[in-house]
């Protein structure tokens, strides 16, 4: 029998989330669709199998049976190595893929003409990005969360309490990019009483912020005098320019994080695309976060949500929903016919790659989705 969708484990280094959840698993089941689980795939979300059982799942025996039996594996992050071997020509994987900085897994897609549609690429007609924006907000908000932390003596930190206390300054929180990430990072680290700035290019988030936060932030066009003159002044950079489906550009010279206060933290929340800061040369854990460079800290963990995994599987699930609800009602062909929002999510089909970004950041050869399924895309 073949289900819809099929459920895993994840296998990347500290991943504990989930890609559906046992209420919207509910809600599929509601829907007529049918998803195959490997067992124990939400126990370090917080989830037994017994909620997913209660909600029409059914549980294979083993992971290869997920993998053989399912039409669409929904996944939270890429597959890894050892899942390779299931691929096969009739598989859609859905999932954060990364592609542009991942060039093994994309010649495994290809030779196996795997069709993936990677979350991050799912755009909607505005240039809203709604399967990336969840995870987005939580990373922005940990962000802060994390840099408080490391900013402890006990830590390595230069001892600084963000919030300061009367009569002593609050420490300074510098966030590059006024995005998803940047603005919810910016919402907590104004709660927590820090001195906050946010750069940005574009002029009209800039304002945005300003009429949400007033004199409680400060905005900066973001250039490479700016760069140079503000952020060895941070306690704390936030750093999270994300160029949609291509490698992150380095916006943060070696020569300006050499000029950081000495105990300062930095975190690169577009790592998973490449990493903003010249100096962030190796992805971190949730276990050893950060690495001194310079005498300040770098923290580069790829999977910030996956610390909170309860809230973050639950917002990605419910995120997905409409999505894989269209998918497993009317498949794959049928799907991305009628959603644009889906077929701008389509990285790799037969063979072929289908996101021009993408390509143009492996240096591959572009195809577009509209000659490979054979009719125009509304």
């Amino acid at each position: 029998m073949k289900y819809n969708f099929g459920v895993v484990k994840e296998l990347k280094e500290d991943e504990t989330r989930v890609s559906i959840t046992p209420d919207v698993a509910g809600m599929l089941h509601s829907d007529g669709l049918s998803i195959i689980m490997e067992k124990g795939a939400g126990e370090l979300s917080g989830f037994s199998d017994e909620e997913y059982t209660e909600n029409g799942v059914i549980f294979a025996d083993n992971v290869e049976e997920v993998w053989k039996n399912a039409k669409i594996i929904v996944k939270v992050k890429e597959p890894q190595p050892v899942e390779y071997k299931y691929f096969r020509p009739d598989m859609v994987i859905m999932s954060y893929l990364h592609l542009a900085v991942a060039e093994g897994l994309t010649k495994e897609l290809l030779k196996n003409k795997v069709t993936s549609i990677a979350c991050e690429s799912v755009e909607t007609p505005d240039g809203q990005l709604p399967l990336l924006a969840p995870m987005s907000e939580v990373a922005g908000r940990m962000a802060v969360q994390i840099g408080a932390s490391l900013l402890e003596e006990q830590n390595g930190g230069s001892g600084v309490l963000l919030s300061g206390v009367p009569g002593v300054q609050p420490g300074k929180v510098i966030i590059v990019g006024a995005g998803v990430v940047g603005s919810n990072a910016a919402q907590v680290a104004i709660g927590m009483g820090a001195d906050v700035s946010v750069f940005d290019i574009d002029s009209k988030k800039l304002a945005q912020m300003d009429r949400i936060y007033g004199s409680a932030i400060k905005t900066h066009y973001c250039n490479p005098v700016k760069i140079a003159q503000e952020i060895p002044k941070a306690d704390l950079l936030i750093s999270s320019v994300l160029i949609h489906s291509q490698v992150a550009p380095k916006i943060i010279p070696e020569a300006v994080v050499k000029n950081m206060k000495k105990g300062s933290v930095i975190i690169d929340v577009a790592i998973d695309q490449g990493g903003n800061v010249e100096t962030i040369d190796k992805i971190t854990t949730r276990q050893n976060p950060v690495y001194e460079k310079y005498g300040v800290l770098h923290c580069a963990i790829p999977n910030i949500p996956s610390a909170v995994p309860k809230t973050s599987s639950s917002a990605y699930s419910y995120v997905m929903y409409p999505y894989l609800k269209a998918l497993g009602e009317k498949g794959l062909i049928e799907a991305i016919k009628e959603n644009q929002d889906l077929s701008n999510g389509v990285n790799t089909f037969n063979g072929e790659i289908t996101n021009e970004a993408v390509a143009q950041s492996l240096n591959y050869e572009y195809t577009q989705i509209e000659l490979l399924v054979g009719f125009k895309l509304k």
